[in-house]
């Protein structure tokens, strides 16, 4: 194992500040730093940071814990590999090998895995079995050698044993390619087989630089057209983007949203190395979540069909949840922009950012477009949809323009229609409030609880459970005392047991070792690790007070066992009588 020593080393260099700095843009409040939650679409900041523990809670959706949690859970490691990442970030030697969990091991041998696979891919390109790959590359799509191997790309051969063959001499076993989604297993034969067959072949590297999955394309008009590794343990579509680790160098003041990863390619090499692409599916919070985390502005370069629209309807609404500014292209004469490059030429496509339609312009383009203005059914029902798009405008000041533009346009009157917006907008506030309580009492009172599934049998002792756990949290040194008050078996949850389990255990020599609770608990059980420390500060917090929480807390646990055999002896005498 590694040594707390070095863990404690690795988080001393790697002080949650900067690291969080990194990926949230955060500003002082007090002795804190707020910013928006990396975890969950908010327009107001929940998400505190709190330097002088050295660790971080979001008070919207709950994650919490220490530099080591964020990463965890930001990257989408296990613990070793958190502890990996942070000290080669800290510069400190670290050697995992045979350390860490199954699934850890399983990531970082399907990434060695890829790493070979993108090389037999690319070697085949440059191969007599891969002249077809090479001339749709070049001649087709008008890809130079320079492009060609900036990218990566590759070739699969028609042949459904080629890679398998070539990784199985290298060592890795069929059930490895299968679990990072290289090949399949044969029912009758047992063997595997190649997935990716004559199709070019695009390596999906992460933002870190990991080499995670490939996308692969025919070459002709076959099905299916794409081919996508789809999620292993080393990969999440929903959480990458394809060319961020290209994109992230040069987008900070904006990149390009596409479908394709031609698209992408076609844009890099006309010089807009800021433009990325989703993974064969529709944009994903957790994506609208990574762009923010790189960029303040997007434009979303979709196809210019019925399904690209829909898509972009969808990337406005998430872009503008984590609060990024974001424009539609209108690519006319062009499908995409690949073809609109080719067609028109890299000036031409710059122009277009300059002219990108804004979500509300849009919107309204599409609702113009459905009625027919001429007829004062069409004219209020185009009014009614563009109320419920005006009443979701926090700004005033930009609420109010867009009013007068479709009381203009439709031929309305403003304050009729302003009438209409802010009752509306009060509306949704009540309605925003009422849910907002209501998700509230149900957490409170434990119901859906996944963390604590056991803190509804019995709230009272639950409570006094956190109680004791929030000051353990925030004062350490009396775990010593609860441990003469409370055995692990007073606690009357599940969760409550675990976590006091692992205090005891990382209470060495007087100082609690808090990292190493990630050893032992999930990402979302130390959220509620964070919740209960953060619900006891500013109350009164000492020996007195812990004894009397240990005293409620066994209290109501035997008085809640008490009422359940009283139960049973009430059915066992109706039973009888």
């Amino acid at each position: 194992m590694i040594s707390p020593e070095v863990i404690e080393e690795i988080k001393e260099r790697c002080d949650i500040e900067s690291v969080v700095s990194s990926y949230v843009t955060l500003k002082r409040a007090g002795s804190n730093l707020n910013g928006l939650c990396p975890f969950h679409s908010e327009k107001t900041p929940s998400f505190t940071v709190f330097p002088s523990a050295a660790n971080f809670y979001c008070f919207g959706c709950g994650t919490g814990g220490d530099v080591i949690t964020f990463i965890m859970k930001i990257e989408g490691l296990d613990y070793p590999g958190a502890l990996e990442f942070l000290a080669k970030r800290a510069g400190i030697p670290l050697d995992l090998k045979g350390q860490g969990s199954n699934e850890g091991k399983l990531r970082s041998r399907i990434l060695a895995m890829n790493r070979e696979a993108a090389r037999f891919f690319h070697k085949q390109l440059y191969d007599k079995n891969g002249a077809s790959g090479y001339a749709y590359l070049t001649q087709k799509r008008g890809l130079s050698d320079a492009v060609i191997k900036h990218f990566g790309l590759g070739f699969a051969p028609n042949d459904f044993g080629a890679l398998t063959s070539y990784l199985g001499a290298l060592g890795y076993t069929g059930q490895e390619m299968a679990d990072g989604f290289l090949c399949g297993i044969s029912r009758k034969t047992g063997k595997p087989y190649d997935y990716f067959r004559n199709r070019v072949i695009f390596p999906i590297i992460d933002a870190a630089g990991n080499l995670v999955a490939f996308g692969g394309r025919v070459m002709d008009n076959s099905e299916p057209k794409y081919l996508n590794s789809s999620d292993t343990p080393a990969f999440k579509k929903s959480k990458n983007l394809f060319a961020l680790n290209f994109a992230k160098k040069k987008g900070t003041e904006h990149m390009i949203l596409c479908e394709g990863y031609m698209d992408v390619i076609a844009l890099h090499a006309a010089g807009f190395e800021n433009a990325v692409a989703t993974l064969g599916t529709a944009i994903t919070p957790d994506q609208a979540r990574l762009l923010k985390r790189y960029t303040k502005k997007v434009y979303i370069a979709y196809d210019s069909d019925a399904a690209g629209q829909r898509a972009a309807e969808r990337a406005f609404r998430l872009l503008a949840e984590v609060g990024v500014e974001t424009k539609l292209l209108k690519m006319k004469g062009a499908k995409d922009p690949d073809e609109y490059i080719r067609k028109f030429g890299d000036v031409r496509f710059k122009n277009l950012l300059e002219e990108g339609k804004s979500r509300f312009d849009f919107t309204f383009d599409n609702v113009l477009a459905r009625y027919d203005l001429q007829k004062s059914e069409d004219r209020i029902a185009a009014a009614k949809d563009m109320t419920s798009v005006l009443a979701g405008i926090v700004s005033s000041v930009e609420r109010d323009v867009y009013t007068h533009k479709v009381a203009d346009q439709l031929k309305l009157p403003f304050e009729a229609l302003k009438r209409d917006v802010d009752r509306l907008m009060r509306k949704n506030q009540a309605d925003t409030k009422k849910n907002e309580m209501r998700t509230i009492v149900r957490q409170t009172e434990g119901f859906q609880d996944r963390v604590n599934p056991d803190y509804i049998k019995n709230v009272k002792a639950a409570k006094a459970e956190e109680g004791v756990l929030g000051i353990l949290l925030l004062f350490p040194e009396l775990i010593p005392v609860a441990q003469e008050l409370l055995v692990n078996d007073d606690f009357c949850t599940d969760y409550g047991r675990k976590v006091y389990e692992a205090l005891q255990q990382f209470y060495i020599d007087g100082k609690l070792e808090f990292g190493r609770l990630n050893e032992v608990l999930t990402e979302e059980q130390m959220g509620r690790v964070m919740r209960m420390k953060v619900a006891r500060e500013g109350l009164l917090n000492n020996e007195t007070v812990l004894r009397e929480c240990a005293d409620t807390l066994k209290f109501a646990k035997s008085k809640k066992e008490m009422d359940i055999h009283e139960i049973i002896d009430a059915k066992r005498r109706k039973q009888n009588d």
